[in-house]
């Protein structure tokens, strides 16, 4: 599979309908089901209309802020018990 789209993807100039169709065969063959002709199913209307939140950290204080979290985050214990 990573042959196929190493060769085959079309940032590295394939064709992009000849890709999308060797991705539907690759999918359906490790599924074990026969290869669909359909689209793939949209995402729903409701996708990504979450909250939006922009967090602004410039100057001297979002220097010492990213400082601070760099240093608590060395001195937090081993994840590992």
């Amino acid at each position: 599979m990573r042959e196929f789209v190493r060769t085959n993807h079309p940032d590295v100039g394939g064709d992009p309908e000849v890709f999308a169709a060797g991705l539907a065969k690759l999918q359906a063959a490790r599924d074990g089901a026969p290869p669909s002709p359909e689209t793939p199913t949209p995402l729903p209307a409701d996708h990504g209309n979450g909250p939006v939140v922009l967090v602004h950290r410039h100057g001297l204080r979002g220097l010492l802020a990213r400082f601070r979290d760099w240093r608590e985050r060395r001195r937090r214990g081993p994840r590992v018990v």
